[in-house]
């Protein structure tokens, strides 16, 4: 008699659940891999002399170098209405000043109350339209500058850093 042929083993289905285990395994660790690169590496630290070495090229490219002994004081979150026609329309702003001593820092901590109602009466002047563009914006920081140095009674703001600024 013919030999009756066996019929085909089936393949399990382990080995397709084994490579996809394994495959999962591989895209997590490099999406693990590549969040820790990208946003908790923390930045490299240069050398001594490279970092005086950005700075001479910052400054002569006209771009802003901290100053050495600067100190930075950081100011309130400010939340006003803009002067837009329909009223809708608001701006938060946080920044940071740079300041040539400690001593000033303490200054301007005690005239908080000045520096909040110079900088709430200045931004508040103004709209949409006059934020929009960048060249407003650094405007804008040198008009923060200005009131500053009115309240401190000198030029002892160095610079104005926009931390954060949102316009609705």
């Amino acid at each position: 008699m013919a030999e009756e042929a066996a019929p085909p083993k089936k393949k399990s289905g382990k080995l397709k659940w084994i490579i996809l285990v394994l495959l999962l395994f591989v895209l997590a660790g490099a999406g693990g891999g590549a969040y820790w690169w990208f946003v908790m590496r923390p930045a490299a630290q240069p050398a001594e002399g490279a970092s005086e070495a950005a700075e001479s090229k910052a400054e002569a490219k006209g771009g802003e170098a901290p100053a050495r002994n600067a100190k930075v004081a950081k100011l309130p979150t400010f939340l006003v209405n803009l002067a837009d026609p329909t009223g809708r329309r608001y701006l938060k702003l946080t920044m940071e000043v740079e300041v040539g001593s400690d001593a000033t820092v303490k200054e301007l901590e005690g005239q908080s109350a000045k520096v909040r109602d110079a900088v709430i009466l200045l931004l508040s002047s103004k709209s949409y339209a006059d934020l929009a563009p960048i060249e407003s914006k650094l405007q804008l920081k040198n008009e923060v500058a200005d009131r500053l140095n009115q309240i401190l009674g000198g030029p002892k703001v160095l610079r104005v850093y926009i931390t954060e600024m949102v316009i609705q």
